[in-house]
């Protein structure tokens, strides 16, 4: 299930703060790939996607970002990322729709190198393939 982690920080008002994604610690997973996506205008919508086996850990590292995640079961929920001390952990076969504030920086942490294979694009084909995993 997509969930919210609680990734932390060390340092205070007056210094700054330091957050760190640790693989075993506070990511579920081996981390292969690291991108971000900057520079999307405000309200604009990405994602339309969900992923065979690729499980991420997406970070707002600036402004807010707003996901709505659908699991195979049909399960759907919303998130909003406010701080980069959090970062919402997605798993394998979750469709998502992301949405970015006015200088939002979203940082993702992956388990897989980029295949296209692995990526979903349509949501038709989501559902059949949620259908064949009953």
């Amino acid at each position: 299930m997509p969930h919210i982690i609680d990734i932390g920080n060390i340092g205070s008002s007056n210094l700054g703060y330091i957050s760190v994604a640790e693989p075993g610690k506070n990511i579920p997973f081996d981390i292969k790939r690291v991108y971000w996506t900057y520079f999307t205008p405000d309200n604009v919508e990405r994602g339309h996607h969900a992923h065979r086996k690729l499980q991420q850990v997406i970070i707002a590292a600036s402004g807010k970002i707003y996901i709505n995640t659908e699991t195979a079961s049909g399960e759907k929920n919303e998130f909003c990322l406010l701080t980069p001390s959090q970062g919402l952990y997605i798993p394998k076969m979750v469709w998502r729709d992301i949405r970015f504030s006015e200088g939002a920086v979203l940082l993702s942490l992956a388990s897989m190198p980029y295949l296209p294979e692995d990526y979903i694009r349509s949501y038709d084909d989501f559902k059949k393939l949620c259908m064949d995993i009953k």
